[in-house]
């Protein structure tokens, strides 16, 4: 994609700038981009290079850390750059362009998301997200943001008679998507990337209990310690009177997986 980019902007033929930026690897038939080659061929050093082509660093990126799919990012960020789309391979940490306010995950095929001017708290929630990923590592915090959503999606899509306590959050996920996607727009806005944006800031809450070895630990320390899991996150799904319950998502978290090593990112 980014050599289709730069033929285009030189008015050059794809194969051509191909062979001329890549070298045999390890046959003529199979060949690689050199970043050397690139470098003299587009007059920008090769650092620079390196830092908009993850794949050309040396030592190379921590693979498993980033989206296994290239997709579109931030429109703002992207149009300074011409030559055709924009693709990108995202670290599973970014949901916000919190430099425009923009919404650049999950992604939805060349359709960019939402922008979240008027939504502060979905802002919040990715600085909230950076925060987990110092304090706790990638992999953590990647499984917990997940274990977070899913959790988000039971308690929004439970029949009433699985429901328990208020129903406050459902009415936060509802009125953010009527704003999300605006009724009568739905065949043009609607999108899971939107319903993702919905409950974000949630799923990051909660992935702050989840993440954390403290509460893990306490979680499988008996019942004395479940206890106080149960009233923190009850809190947090603002039911005071939650309780595991069998087929709820927060039970089937605390029976199968508190115990386990964090859950890999799918790789393809």
């Amino acid at each position: 994609m980014t050599m289709a980019r730069l033929a285009r902007l030189h008015d050059l033929d794809d194969d051509e700038i191909w062979r001329q930026a890549s070298v045999p690897d390890p046959t003529e038939i199979r060949r690689r981009v050199d970043i050397h080659r690139l470098a003299a061929l587009t007059g920008r050093p090769a650092a620079h290079l390196a830092g908009a082509l993850p794949e050309l660093r040396d030592p190379g990126p921590h693979w498993p850390a980033f989206r296994h799919a290239p997709q579109t990012g931030c429109p703002r960020c992207d149009a300074h750059h011409p030559g055709g789309p924009i693709y990108r391979i995202l670290p599973h940490h970014r949901y916000v362009c919190t430099r425009h306010l923009h919404w650049i995950g999950p992604p939805d095929l060349n359709r960019p998301g939402p922008e979240l001017h008027t939504f502060p708290e979905i802002v919040t929630a990715q600085h909230r997200h950076l925060r987990l990923l110092r304090r706790h590592g990638w992999a953590a915090t990647y499984d917990a943001v997940q274990t977070g959503f899913m959790i988000c999606g039971h308690l929004w899509e439970a029949t009433w008679e699985e429901r328990f306590g208020p129903t406050l959050l459902r009415g936060i996920w509802d009125s953010r998507c009527y704003q999300l996607i605006p009724e009568d727009t739905e065949t043009q806005t609607f999108s899971a990337s939107r319903i993702f944006a919905a409950v974000y800031p949630k799923a990051v809450d909660l992935a702050v209990i989840l993440a954390s070895p403290f509460w893990r630990k306490t979680v499988a320390g008996g019942k004395r310690q479940l206890a106080g899991f149960v009233a923190e996150i009850g809190d947090r799904i603002y039911d005071p009177y939650y309780q595991p319950r069998n087929g709820d998502a927060i039970a089937h978290w605390i029976e199968e997986d508190c115990w386990r090593p964090p859950s890999p990112p799918p790789t393809k």
